[in-house]
């Protein structure tokens, strides 16, 4: 099982940038397809972006495409986030997970315990 540990959120201007890092623990790191979601205050968590086992194929939900990349290193256990032109909007407790499959924007595993991220106007 893959353990997430997610850290580099902050307190950003909108426009600005941030880069989030998950670090996971497990052997099988790489055999896994990983996602990025977000949870607002009072909301349900949601989706945000995929990325497959090797790293060549992502996808991302509508509201994030143009903006944010997915990224990840097998090598040292870690998927990456960079968010450019937030929004307030964007502001949430990010999260990632393994997914079930790489299509499915379905989370399979561990929740960490995510990072915030909060973005003024």
């Amino acid at each position: 099982q893959v353990q997430p540990v997610e850290s580099g959120g902050g307190l950003v201007q909108a426009g600005g940038s941030l880069r989030l890092s998950c670090a996971a623990s497990g052997r099988t790191f790489s055999g896994y397809a990983m996602g990025w979601f977000r949870q607002a205050p009072g909301k349900e968590r949601e989706f945000v972006a995929a990325i497959s086992t090797s790293g060549g194929s992502t996808y991302y939900a509508d509201f994030v495409k143009g903006r944010f990349t997915i990224s990840r290193d097998n090598g040292q256990n870690t998927v990456y986030l960079q968010m450019n032109s937030l929004k307030p909007e964007d502001t949430a407790v990010y999260y990632c997970n393994t997914l079930t499959a790489f299509g499915s924007r379905q989370p399979r595993g561990y929740w960490g315990q995510g990072t915030q991220v909060t973005v003024s106007s």
